[in-house]
């Protein structure tokens, strides 16, 4: 396994935290589904899981009055974003 980088960021109103992997990316045709229910990319086949973990936490973000995005560069890696109020 390789690293991963968390930090977190207070602004104005809310708290920004990333996290950060180096690994193989997400291909930019998948990113708008992969927060989707039950969605899996293509090379995914090789990996367990069920497409629902990105699904729940998004939902969980979303009922904290929050937001998640993922930015991402194919052999370099993914940084996942969400935010979260202060209040």
């Amino acid at each position: 396994g390789g690293s991963i980088d968390v930090s977190a960021e207070v602004r104005d109103n809310e708290v920004l935290v990333s996290v950060t992997d180096h690994g193989i990316g997400i291909p930019e045709e998948d990113i708008p589904h992969i927060f989707e229910r039950f969605y899996r990319t293509k090379k995914s086949i090789f990996i367990s899981g069920t497409g629902l973990g990105l699904y729940i936490t998004e939902q969980i973000i979303k009922a904290h009055g929050g937001h998640i995005w993922v930015e991402s560069e194919l052999g370099k890696g993914s940084t996942f974003y969400f935010t979260i109020p202060k209040s």
